[in-house]
């Protein structure tokens, strides 16, 4: 499993998750607090993150990790390709 973050003028690097499931709390430690919390920085307050539907990225936990570090959340629809330019 693999993840990256874009935007018009940059990019994370792109981030391998082996070894096990992708949960809650692993999606917190390994891909929020050390990759979108910085990048959340660079952009400052106009910032909006934007996830799929994935389980592991709608735990309570990770809404609150992202409400902690005031991280806005772009909502939109389940299994939508159209929306992941990913």
């Amino acid at each position: 499993m693999v993840w990256a973050g874009i935007m018009i003028n940059g990019r994370t690097s792109l981030r391998v998750v082996a070894n096990g499931t992708m949960t809650g709390q692993r999606y917190i430690d390994d891909v929020l607090l050390p990759h979108v919390r910085l990048f959340r920085g660079a952009v400052g307050d106009k910032f909006v993150f934007m996830d799929d539907n994935a389980t592991c990225h709608r735990t309570l936990a990770v809404q609150d990790c992202l409400d902690s570090e005031g991280i806005q959340r772009l909502v939109w629809p389940a299994r939508s390709p159209d929306l992941n330019p990913i």
